[in-house]
C-alpha cells in the first residue's frame, strides 16, 4: 500500500527530499469551473462588467499565482516554470477555465497548474461579485500530468 509523502517514520511532517531525482521534463493541466447565471453571462459576453474583463484579469492572476505556489503551499518546491498558461472559456454555465505548467525538474508541476485554475476562478469571483452574490466555484482537478517517477496520468 502506498503511504503519505510528507510524513517521516515517526509521522513528523517534512518536506519531500527530490535531490536523488532525476530532472525530467514535466507537465501538468488542471481545470475549474465557475458557475454564473444567464445574467453574469451575458455581462461577460458583452464585455461590460463595471469592474474590468475578468476572463483577462483571472488569466494573469493564475499564471502570478502557478509562480508564487510554493509561498502558498507550505511543503511545496520551489521550481522553475518553463510555462504557464490559462485558458478561459465562456459557456452556457458560466466560465471553464484550464491551466498548463510545464518545468524541466525533480519534482512534478501539478500544484502550480491546480493553484493557477483556483486562484483564476477566484479572481472571476472576485471580479464578478458586484452583479451576482451566489456564484459556484466548483471541479477543481487534475486533468493530466506527464512526466517524473509515477509516470503520466490522464484523466478519464
Amino acid at each position: 500500500m502506498k503511504k503519505l509523502s510528507h510524513f517521516d517514520e515517526q509521522g513528523k511532517i517534512k518536506m519531500v527530499d527530490v535531490s536523488e531525482k532525476e530532472t525530467s521534463a514535466r507537465r501538468a493541466v488542471a481545470s475549474a469551473s465557475v458557475l454564473l447565471n444567464k445574467e453574469t453571462i451575458e455581462i461577460l459576453r458583452s464585455n461590460e462588467n463595471p469592474k474590468g474583463n475578468p476572463l483577462e484579469i483571472a488569466r494573469i492572476a493564475g499564471i502570478m499565482a502557478a509562480k508564487r505556489t510554493s509561498e502558498l503551499i507550505p511543503l511545496c518546491h520551489q521550481i522553475n516554470l518553463s510555462k504557464v498558461d490559462v485558458k478561459t472559456e465562456i459557456t452556457d454555465a458560466g466560465v471553464y477555465l484550464e491551466a498548463e505548467a510545464k518545468t524541466a525538474s525533480q519534482t512534478g508541476v501539478e500544484m502550480e497548474a491546480l493553484t493557477a485554475v483556483s486562484v483564476a476562478a477566484l479572481t472571476i469571483y472576485d471580479m464578478c461579485k458586484a452583479v451576482q452574490k451566489d456564484i459556484v466555484i466548483t471541479e477543481i482537478r487534475l486533468e493530466s500530468k506527464q512526466g517524473g517517477k509515477s509516470g503520466d496520468f490522464r484523466r478519464n
